[in-house]
This record gives structure tokens, sequence and C-alpha cells, in this order.
């Protein structure tokens, strides 16, 4: 089965008509040959950058030499405003400190003790959804902020301020694209509408509030073992600092914006395709037809493991990851001059024709040859790789595959109308994603 994939622009078009494609979807404004070229280079007046999809080429700017391609400060000057300085933008060692201190709190067995509030949030995702033609974003976007903020605070998406902070998002994340043409021109001022700037602080307000509130119980010691008391008490090994109140909301900001939204996007393109493809439902609903509330049956879900895994294939929540050169730098026999912009992009990467076997085709068995292991080795990055990666990667398979069986142990799905994918801060459909929905 091909699901769907936005329509790609002319190879050749003008600056202004080019930038007018941009603003409205950084996905169909960029041409077919991404999907076969090891590299391309975007020239203009004002800026120069370069896309980048030779594994050589992937591998040296994230795992072999981070430090000299940090994230561009153009990106990080677009969120701000809702996540301050938090360690999905820093650099240097700044963002080293930062990881050392959360890096722990995702460390082994850690996951074996967040499993109880992931396993609590799939049963409310269950009893709350509907039956009937339902918007099934909304639905994974319920869900996901549910399991951040029992994992984080120990509280679910009913309590009063958590509520107000999945709700604030929601009208929040639709309006910001992750790129934009401004986060390639140096002198372009990024600008935020009065809108995104107050519910942005009105975001960090509550997250805010709960901090501090944390904070009073952790002094008081009757603090929950969850992971922002884990964050909030870990010192830095090098310098025996914790985070202060302040950096906590930025980093709770990153936390709620990586693990909800990602998650969120990643589910609802889960069930897209499971309604696509009813077989494989079928063989999902088996596998979750011996889901016990412990840890160890997560690993008895390998195929719906690899329904999650091909879905990040095909549909990675960040689709274009921005690095910026220190220093020229030869690629592939092209100079890039201090200051250029590199592209790293899951989404032509995981679907390039030159190293995936039928890239935009569904195949959850394709993860059990040896043919895929060998591409994903090459060109599978949904969570970024090197140094960089995501903290919560297993924490995100574990919720995604978790989630995905207990609600298809539930609930039949069936395709209403084909979405069309579009980026926004994440990779989200134009429309929504409506499906049918039927208890089995």
């Amino acid at each position: 089965m091909r699901p769907p994939k936005p329509p790609s622009r002319p190879d050749r078009v003008s600056l202004l008509h080019h930038a007018r494609l941009f603003r409205q979807d950084i996905l169909s404004a960029q041409p077919a040959r991404l999907y076969r070229a090891w590299m391309a280079e975007f020239r203009t007046p004002f800026f120069r950058s370069f896309l980048c999809n030779d594994p050589a080429l992937v591998r040296r700017v994230l795992e072999e030499r981070p430090d000299d391609f940090p994230k561009s400060d153009r990106i990080r000057a677009g969120l701000a405003p809702l996540l301050g300085n938090s360690v999905f933008v820093t650099n240097g060692e700044v963002w080293k400190r930062q990881r050392r201190i959360i890096d722990p709190a995702f460390a082994g067995g850690r996951l074996r003790e967040i499993f109880p509030a992931i396993w609590a949030a799939g049963e409310a995702a269950v009893a709350r959804q509907p039956t009937g033609v339902a918007e099934i974003e909304a639905a994974t976007s319920h869900a996901a902020a549910d399991v951040i903020f029992r994992t984080l605070f120990s509280i679910p998406i009913e309590h009063e301020v958590a509520s107000a902070v999945f709700h604030r998002f929601r009208d929040y994340q639709r309006t910001q694209p992750i790129l934009n043409v401004a986060a390639f021109i140096p002198w372009l001022p990024r600008f935020h509408g009065r809108k995104t700037r107050a519910a942005a602080r009105e975001i960090r307000a509550l997250i805010a509030r709960l901090t501090e509130e944390r904070a009073a119980l952790i002094t008081a010691g009757h603090a929950p073992d969850d992971l922002a008391t884990k964050i909030m008490t870990t010192p830095d090994p090098l310098t025996d600092a914790v985070f202060d109140t302040a950096e906590m909301v930025d980093q709770v900001a990153i936390f709620f914006l990586a693990g909800h939204e990602t998650s969120a996007s990643a589910l609802a393109w889960a069930l897209y395709l499971l309604a696509a493809n009813p077989e494989a439902q079928e063989r999902v609903a088996a596998e979750a037809a011996a889901l016990e509330p412990d840890f160890g049956t997560v690993r008895r879900l390998p195929f719906t493991r690899d329904v999650f895994r091909e879905t990040l294939r095909l549909y990675p929540p960040v689709p274009m990851m921005v690095r910026e050169t220190t220093a020229a730098e030869d690629l592939r026999g092209r100079k890039a001059p201090k200051g250029a912009q590199i592209v790293l992009s899951p989404w032509h990467i995981q679907r390039h024709e030159r190293i995936w076997d039928r890239p935009d085709d569904f195949d959850p068995d394709r993860w059990q040859t040896d043919a895929a292991k060998t591409s994903a080795r090459e060109a599978y990055m949904p969570f970024s790789s090197g140094p960089r990666v995501c903290t919560g990667a297993g924490f995100a398979m574990m919720e995604g595959a978790l989630l995905l069986a207990m609600l298809v142990r539930a609930f039949r799905f069936e395709v209403v109308e084909t979405p069309v994918p579009v980026a926004h801060l994440t990779v989200r459909a134009k429309d929504g994603i409506r499906l049918r929905v039927q208890r089995r």
C-alpha cells in the first residue's frame, strides 16, 4: 500500500514562488529530485543552504563532528517564545550541561518505572475514545499529553493546569512551522505575532506553576518519584548544580513539545496506516489480545513495534533539522561558506530511492529483512542520531507501540478520507485524519 505523500514542486521556480510555497508547507515546497539526490544546494542573493542526503555527510554532521555543526540560531529564534533556553535549541557547553542533568531520568530502569503511568494513560484513551467518525489527531494529542503529565508530574490530563496547558498548546502548534523562509536569511527578523507570544507566555506560566509546586514538595520531602522530581534533583556531575525553576520551565516546555507533539503525530499516522491496511491492523489486534499491565508485555509486541517503526520512517514527526557551519566546509566537492545552513531531512532520506526498497510503500515486515536493517543504519533518523539523539527515544518507542496496541485491541479503524501531510511543528494532516471507529 502506498500512503499519501505531498506533491513536489516543479524543479525550477522563481525565488518568490519558492518562498510562497515554503510558507504554505515545507514538504511540498521541495522538488522531487531530492528523493534521489545525495545533496542539493540552494543559492540565493540572501543565503546558501545545502540539503544533505548522503549518509556520509549526515554522519559527519551528526556523529563525527557535531560541535562543528551546531543547531542554527535561526531555528532557536523561531521557537524561543515557547522553549526559552531549552535543551532542544542550545549548543556547546550549555547543551552538554543540560544533557548531563536530563539523561539519567531516561536511563535504564526508568522505563520500567514509568510504564504504569503510560498504561494508565492508554486505558484512559480507550475509555475516552468515541465510536463513529472521529478526527483521530485530536484523540492522539489528548492521549500523548496525558502520558507526558502522568510521567512528568504524576497528574492526569484532567488536572486543571495540565488541561489548560494542553488546550493552549493545541491552539499554538498549528500556527508554528518549524522552518520558514526567515530561518535561512540571517538579516531577516523572526517575527512572532501577538497571539503567538501571548499563547507562549500562558503556556510557560502554567508550566512554571507546576514546577514551583513540585519544588515545594521536594523541599518538604513529599514529592512523587517521577520524571520531574528526578530531573529537578539530579545535580550536574561536574558542578553539582541543579536546574533552577526558570531552567526547569524551559526543559518542561520542550518535554511537552517533543514528548507530546511528536508522539501524537506518529500515533495518528500509525492508526491511519492500519486503517488503510486491514490485514496489518488485524495482526496488531491479535498481538495485542495478550496485553497485560506489566513492563514485559511491550516485548511481546514485535509486529506492533515494526508498524510504529515504519510509521516513523514514512512520517517522521520532525521532517527536517537545520545545522550551521562554523567554518568553510567541503561538501561533496562544493564549498560551503561559514554560516551556511545544513539541512538534514529525515523526510527525504527515509524515503530515498537509492537507499530504500519501495521507499513510499507501507511495509512493516520490511523491518525483519537484512536489507531494511542495512538501510536503517544508513538512513533512519526519526530521533536524530549521534550525541544529540533524542534522549526520550526509548520512551517514545515504548509509548507508541503500547498505545497503538491498546487502541487497536479495543477498536477497529476504517479510512473515511485520505489525509494530506503537511509540516507544522510536526508532520500533521492538513485537515486532520478522519477515521471511522467501531468497538471490537
